[in-house]
């Protein structure tokens, strides 16, 4: 992102954590260290660990969330932050560590300059850094071929959880975040409601703390239900 876009808008890394004590102060320094002038926003959605206080420590604003509500919940938190408080630019990065903030700065930019809604970072475009199991790449390749029929777009990594939104988005999200599976389930939301997605490649690292409790067979159920999830959304009408 050139100085000129850095000067001129004002970006939110919302980062919805849960039991991240151990990645989480490294999540925000590296965040705050690579994109000058952002601003963190750590959700803290029913955190049992010091996940809240380190993010704290870290330099970062922090909404708690009493109770765990879910990552939909966490980033919709993060999004109805970034409308009171007047940004123009919204980015979701997990709080594992998996995401190298050096890429937000070229999806902001890339947001912009091709008058996007929503650019998702993609580990899948180009070869290198951490891609998930095997189980997992299968079902991302169902989810592109579903994700085709459905919206009529390729979108290779649609379980990404690193994003930009634009203004126009955040405000429509801000009250239609879905909340099971967010990540492909909103892909097919903003696009039968007219708004503009596209994919950048970025590379991706193994978690830096913590366990996925995604793994295994378990695989198989999540596949399973996000599947059974976009059906749905491709099935309803349009939000107005």
């Amino acid at each position: 992102m050139n100085q000129t876009i850095a000067q001129n808008l004002r970006v939110l890394a919302i980062v919805p954590a849960y039991n991240e004590e151990i990645t989480i102060q490294s999540v925000v320094q590296e965040i705050v260290d690579k994109v000058p002038g952002i601003v963190v926003c750590v959700v803290n959605d029913g955190s049992y660990d010091n996940t809240a206080d380190v993010a704290k420590k870290s330099g970062a604003v922090v909404i708690s969330h009493p109770f765990n509500m879910g990552i939909g919940a966490a980033v919709q938190t993060g999004f109805i932050y970034a409308i009171r408080n007047n940004f123009d630019v919204a980015v979701q990065v997990d709080a594992d560590g998996q995401h190298d903030p050096s890429f937000i700065m070229k999806m902001v930019s890339d947001l912009t300059q091709m008058n996007a809604d929503v650019v998702s970072g993609s580990r899948f475009i180009k070869k290198g850094g951490y891609k998930s199991s095997f189980l997992r790449r299968i079902g991302i390749v169902i989810f592109e071929i579903i994700n085709r029929l459905v919206v009529g777009q390729k979108i290779t990594d649609s379980t990404s959880g690193f994003r930009a939104f634009s203004k126009r988005a955040i405000v429509f999200l801000a009250d239609k975040y879905p909340e099971d599976y967010p990540e492909p389930e909103v892909l097919i939301i903003l696009k039968k409601n007219g708004y503009k997605v596209i994919e950048i490649p970025v590379e991706m690292r193994n978690r830096q703390g913590g366990q996925s409790s995604i793994k295994g067979y378990k695989s198989l159920h999540y596949m399973a239900k996000v599947i059974l999830a976009i059906l749905m959304q491709s099935v309803k009408r349009e939000a107005k």
